[in-house]
């Protein structure tokens, strides 16, 4: 199995009542566009689920598909931090 964890996790707002969601991997970021994604899927939503199922099949740079999926949930709105916790 190839290496899809990210070196700093991503931090969103998921559900409802907003609550923080730290993703460490391509492959729970994928989960959450899947699964969790709040409104439209958008052309950046396609290109981070591409850029994350790559990810996790060796295809591409872990990087890209963080990067990918920092873009789509900076444009939905539930971005909160790609820094390393305090």
């Amino acid at each position: 199995m190839k290496n899809d964890r990210f070196e700093i996790p991503i931090t969103v707002r998921s559900g409802a009542a907003g609550t923080n969601l730290a993703l460490n991997s391509a492959r729970e970021a994928s989960h959450f566009l899947l699964n969790t994604w709040p409104g439209k899927r958008t052309p950046k939503h396609r290109a981070a689920l591409q850029a994350c199922h790559d990810a996790i099949a060796g295809e591409k740079a872990v990087m890209t598909a963080r990067r990918a999926f920092i873009a789509a949930a900076r444009k939905a709105d539930v971005f909160v931090s790609d820094k390393p916790p305090v």
